[in-house]
């Protein structure tokens, strides 16, 4: 599905701009290409699909202005006001969305994460354990290609909630970001150890590569983490992201290691996975008690976004399973196909 290709390896390189998909996304690159103020009706954003490839490549492409930007942009436009306003508008459709479906999840903290700490019986809609019992190469080469445009940034959203914590909260948070970090060794850091994964399964490493085949699940799983991680006003709802991520990281890791191995993908394919396996078992106990502890003492009203963090997290990576398995049952790629 992905044809075979070694490329050099992570680069500091700004990503291609790519085509939009739609009125809006589209209004985003040809603003982004020529410096001028979007052109686009308001009533579009209203009408448009939160959920569709317009806007969440719109959504996209406006919130990687704040991570490395696009080759040939300019940098100054990450505070453009017209471009500020227009993602406004997007990011608020596509908020609005998740609360609507998210009307009746768990407004505690115990009630979001009590089902998580136990490995369901029944794996039959799990997609790693799909991969680990019957997938194929070209389906890991798929997904690795899928998650890269979270791996490859890995770390990066979560560290803008540490400005806005305290105390216990601040103090935990930072220590598992060091680890995500490479605890200072550069050839640790969690996101060049997916680069290195790519490399092994013959895909291109370089960071937003695969985002013209990222359909709009994939993209709005990230898109959550640069919309929790930008407003303050969210910061509950990013730490109940961060600790969904940590608490289930862990058997999801394991799996996948396993699937690595079994088809024969490579030692950094299967390390990357292996690593996660014991590093987010110790950052699941942190990340409940010290990170998510220690926010609720010192702001005790922001349980209902620590659970709405979580369950928002679920829910879009529900959606982007559900994607992934539909198109696999049906003998396609789950990517998009590019233009050529």
């Amino acid at each position: 599905m992905i044809p075979s290709l070694r490329s050099p390896r992570e680069t500091a390189a700004a990503p291609a701009l790519v085509e939009g998909r739609g009125t809006l996304s589209s209004a985003v690159v040809k603003a982004l290409s020529t410096g001028r103020a979007p052109v686009y009706a308001p009533a579009a954003v209203l009408r448009a699909d939160p959920w569709g490839e317009d806007v969440q490549l719109g959504l996209h492409l406006l919130y990687e202005l704040h991570y490395r930007g696009f080759e040939g942009v300019a940098d100054d436009l990450e505070w453009d006001p017209d471009l500020l306003r227009l993602r406004h508008a997007l990011e608020t459709r596509f908020l609005h969305a998740l609360r609507g479906e998210l009307a009746d999840a768990p407004r505690s903290v115990e009630e979001a994460f009590a089902p998580l700490l136990v490995e369901p019986v029944d794996l039959s809609g799990s997609l790693s354990h799909r991969l680990e019992t019957e997938g194929e190469l070209w389906q890991l080469r798929e997904y690795a290609a899928l998650r890269s445009l979270y791996h490859l940034r890995e770390a990066d959203p979560h560290v803008w909630v540490v400005p806005r914590l305290t105390g216990r909260a601040k103090a935990a948070m930072v220590a598992i970001e060091y680890d995500e970090f490479g605890a200072g060794h550069a050839d640790r850091i969690h996101a060049r150890l997916f680069a290195d994964l790519m490399d092994d399964l013959g895909l291109d490493p370089g960071y937003g590569h695969y985002l013209d085949r990222a359909p709009a699940p994939l993209l709005a799983t990230v898109n959550l983490m640069s919309l929790l991680g930008l407003h303050r006003a969210l910061r509950g709802a990013l730490v109940g992201h961060f600790a969904c991520v940590e608490v289930t990281s862990s058997p999801g890791s394991r799996r996948l290691a396993k699937a690595m191995r079994r088809c024969g993908a490579g030692p950094a394919a299967e390390h990357f996975y292996a690593e996660h396996v014991e590093a987010d078992a110790v950052h699941e106990q942190v990340v409940r008690h010290e990170v998510i502890g220690g926010l609720l003492a010192d702001e005790p009203t922001l349980e209902p976004d620590i659970a709405f963090g979580c369950a928002a997290t679920l829910l879009l990576e529900d959606r982007l399973a559900a994607h992934i398995r539909t198109a696999w049952d049906e003998g396609r790629s789950a990517l998009r196909t590019p233009r050529m």
